[in-house]
């Protein structure tokens, strides 16, 4: 019977190369996956390249992971967001590569890997330096810059409920980028607070179909992120 349950958070990441690009779920504090990011710095694979919404809060959690410099180049939304100290320490010693990349684009960009397109034309950046060296095409009145897919080797993302096939539902703003994330990799693993029977989750309710989802582990009392 088809079952993605592993038995540790290190099964879990196992496998995990260096240089890999990670999708990181989290909207602020909200849906970061805790314990398969502490169980990526255990693993120990460096050279990464994080997309996430923002760099990391405190001193734990990705703000660890980069710390530690395994992470070689981030690409976010919200680098400077509250408490992103260790961004901004890496930054200034130029330890640390960034490609800002606005919210909505973000997600978009990650969606189009995920939909096998080539990419897309959004205004959102036109004018400014953030299109800079991309092409720029100008359609009904107005400047539109060319965004190209971003796809992940690896996706880490939380889950409120699970099946064993890997179907997934969300607790409220938890949800943020977590199901394009999962969608976008080539390889999504899943900490969830609970893990249900099969039929216990309603077809409708699904948010990420569990054909998106690889590696599945049990987390009932996840830590707050940044802690």
């Amino acid at each position: 019977m088809l079952d993605k349950r592993v038995s540790s958070l290190a099964d879990a990441v196992a496998g995990i190369h260096d240089g890999a690009t990670i999708l990181i779920g989290g909207f602020g504090n909200a849906g970061v996956p805790v314990e398969l990011i502490h169980a990526l710095i255990d693993h120990g694979a460096r050279n990464l390249t994080v997309v996430a919404n923002n760099a990391g809060v405190g001193r734990s959690d990705l703000a660890r992971l980069m710390a530690m410099g395994r992470v070689r180049k981030i690409v976010c939304s919200y680098p400077r967001s509250k408490g992103s100290v260790v961004f901004e320490e890496l930054y200034a010693a130029r330890r640390i590569e960034l490609e800002l990349v606005p919210q909505g684009t973000l997600s978009e960009r990650m969606r189009a890997a995920a939909a096998g397109l080539g990419g897309f034309y959004t205004p959102t950046a036109a004018g400014t330096k953030l299109a800079e060296g991309k092409e720029i095409r100008h359609l009904n009145g107005r400047d539109y810059v060319f965004e190209a897919p971003l796809k992940g080797d690896v996706a880490l993302i939380m889950a409120e409920r699970a099946d064993r096939w890997g179907n997934l539902t969300y607790r409220l703003t938890a949800r943020n980028f977590a199901p394009t994330m999962a969608a976008a990799a080539d390889t999504t693993i899943v900490q969830a607070r609970e893990i249900v029977e099969l039929g216990a989750i309603d077809p409708e309710a699904v948010v990420t179909p569990g054909i998106f989802v690889d590696r599945l582990i049990h987390v009932p009392n996840p830590a707050p992120a940044g802690v």
